[in-house]
């Protein structure tokens, strides 16, 4: 049922089955982070040592094995770190140009370099504590992402102290990436708010083919598309392309929470638009639904 889906190796061990559009979304997302990197040394340098850790694809792996297998929820992986740190990135990239530094620049304690180092990292982090359980995730991950962070942080910062004070800004990231924990820094803000902008039909499409049909996966496979953008009232637009009009669940329950939650209210702008614009009635997500065994499945 639904589309198919395509086994994504990365490496040995637990492996998940994603949606193959969810894959090609992976795809451009990378694409959009080594450009972004290419002026930025240190980050990238991350970048690549996240993503050819053993311990960091194990971590990737677990989230997904439990949240998707285990909860049947949507993916957590490595895909959806993926897409979060393209958004993170866009964003930072929009609103360094717009005069809004991050804190660690800001605050006169680092560079652009250092803060892309640091939304990058906290992005590709901030969902592995799902594989202990997806209750306090956000905390695990912390808890997960410190060692490898103080492990791998010395290979780009020569200074013992500077290396624990980017952690300790990644981490802050990562630990207030839900709403309900606030965001108290521009870069925990912005991993918060990416975060909430990976609502694409190919993340609702498998927790919905496994048998979970609710308002979260109806309104996630809703979504047509989301950019991040210039806006035309504030430094960032988060523009959400909806086939069916119970995507503004995900907008007013999910993005706009984490937007209110953190330092960035005033620089963001949502506008969610119902496509093609032309069309008069909705693309339809459920036609039929029966309660069996214990759940709504469509038929």
């Amino acid at each position: 049922m639904g589309e198919e889906v395509k086994k994504i190796q990365l490496g040995v061990g637990v492996e998940i089955e994603i949606p193959e559009s969810y894959k090609a979304l992976e795809d451009a997302c990378r694409a959009k982070i080594e450009r972004i990197l290419a002026k930025y040394p240190k980050a990238r340098k991350m970048y690549e040592l996240l993503l050819n850790d053993p311990e960091v694809n194990a971590c990737w792996d677990m989230a997904d094995y439990i949240a998707v297998k285990k909860l049947r929820y949507n993916d957590h992986g490595q895909t959806h770190a993926i897409i979060v740190a393209a958004f993170a990135l866009e964003m930072l990239e929009l609103l360094h140009e717009a005069g809004h530094e991050p804190d660690i620049v800001a605050d006169g304690f680092g560079d652009m370099d250092d803060a892309a180092l640091i939304v990058l990292a906290a992005a590709l982090l901030h969902d592995i504590g799902n594989q202990v359980h997806r209750d306090n995730h956000s905390f695990f991950s912390a808890v997960l992402a410190a060692p490898i962070l103080t492990r791998l942080l010395p290979k780009i910062y020569d200074h013992p102290e500077i290396a624990a004070e980017i952690r300790g800004f990644i981490l802050h990231a990562i630990h207030s990436h839900e709403k309900e924990i606030p965001s108290l820094t521009t870069e925990a803000s912005i991993i918060c708010i990416a975060d909430g902008c990976d609502m694409f039909k190919g993340r609702g499409r498998l927790p919905f083919d496994l048998g979970n049909v609710n308002i979260h996966t109806v309104s996630a496979l809703s979504i047509h598309n989301v950019k991040v953008e210039r806006g035309e009232h504030r430094p960032v637009r988060i523009l959400i392309e909806m086939d069916n009009s119970a995507g503004i669940f995900q907008v007013q329950e999910l993005l706009k929470e984490k937007i209110d939650s953190g330092v960035l209210s005033d620089k963001i702008e949502i506008v969610a638009m119902a496509v093609p614009p032309e069309s008069s009635a909705d693309q339809r997500i459920v036609s039929r639904i029966m309660y069996v065994e214990g759940k709504f499945v469509p038929f």
